[in-house]
């Protein structure tokens, strides 16, 4: 679950528009804002309190705006459809926005399952210069194979990743992408992806500038590490990401196996199922190299039932 809000975004701190108070706020600097509406009967709606923060800070000066919460996020006819909609129609306003991040609520305000998202493509039309998107829940989510000069990292948390979404990230024409980070989530969830959807990633000619990769919570983690461990991209990266998976010894064998690791600058695998012993190989194989290894494995833990071992993913519900 997710329990604590965004408090910086890349390289600005995330400040609260107080949407409850005197209609000028002295300014901030360079900040990023936190637009938010309470869950559960908030006094207004999301693109009144985006009115209010047009009429308050000069739109013109803003880089980066995060969308907190909107009214009753989980239900099926409140998705962020009217979030987009407002966003984009105040694109002309907004020239220096250059960060975007929708749904940013903890599992108190909404689980991130729960969350219902919309089509976020037109964010990404309508402002060309955007150069960091991120999005929080996959449910209802949809993402059109788009053009983007200028977008330099790429996040999506989900406790489930529709296909039809990496497919269209994998479509995707970004040649400006450093980073992409993908929480695949569980079948659970709304997660229908195979590894083979991630070919096109992994073949390395749709990112040619791609440096940091994070494949994540998945309950296929050790088939996505076997992927990565052989895939034309991986020594393009600096910075892997395979964590809050359903890691198990087999998934790191394949990835130890694979290509050299230790061209990396870090390699967080957190929230894993392996051994003690397995961890102490890939210690030997990596720092040595100075490789920022990072081997918790957290709240990882295996419950039994009927002789059956289940094992989760570290953001799921």
């Amino acid at each position: 679950m997710i329990s604590e809000l965004q408090n910086e975004v890349h390289g600005l701190p995330v400040v609260e528009f107080p949407i409850d108070t005197a209609p000028t706020v002295p300014a901030q600097g360079p900040v990023a804002w936190r637009i938010s509406v309470p869950t559960y009967e908030p006094p207004f709606e999301w693109p009144e309190a985006f009115a209010k923060f047009r009429a308050a800070v000069d739109p013109s000066t803003v880089q980066a705006i995060v969308v907190g919460g909107w009214s009753d996020p989980y239900e099926d006819d409140n998705s962020s459809a009217h979030v987009v909609e407002a966003l984009t129609a105040a694109a002309g306003e907004l020239p220096a926005l250059r960060s975007l991040f929708i749904g940013d609520m903890t599992s108190e305000d909404c689980e991130i399952s729960w969350i219902v998202q919309s089509d976020v493509t037109a964010l990404l039309t309508a402002f060309p210069r955007l150069e960091h998107l991120g999005v929080r829940g996959g449910n209802q989510l949809v993402l059109t194979p788009v053009r983007h000069e200028n977008l330099r990292s790429l996040v999506i948390e989900t406790g489930g990743l529709p296909a039809d979404v990496v497919r269209a990230v994998a479509a995707s024409d970004l040649p400006a992408l450093t980073d992409l980070e993908l929480w695949l989530g569980t079948e659970e969830y709304g997660a229908d992806s195979t590894v083979d959807d991630l070919t096109p990633i992994l073949d390395g000619e749709k990112f040619p500038r791609l440096t940091r990769l994070a494949l994540s919570n998945s309950d296929q983690q050790d088939a996505i590490a076997a992927a990565v461990a052989t895939a034309t991209i991986l020594p393009q990266l600096r910075a892997l990401d395979l964590s809050k998976g359903v890691l198990l010894d087999a998934g790191a064998e394949a990835l130890l196996a694979g290509q050299s690791l230790t061209h990396l600058e870090s390699l967080d695998l957190h929230h894993n199922y392996l051994s003690d012993g397995m961890r102490e190989r890939f210690r030997a194989a990596l720092e040595p190299s100075g490789v920022d290894l990072n081997l918790d494995a957290g709240d990882a833990d295996e419950d039994e039932y009927d002789g059956t071992i289940y094992r989760s993913v570290a953001v799921g519900e």
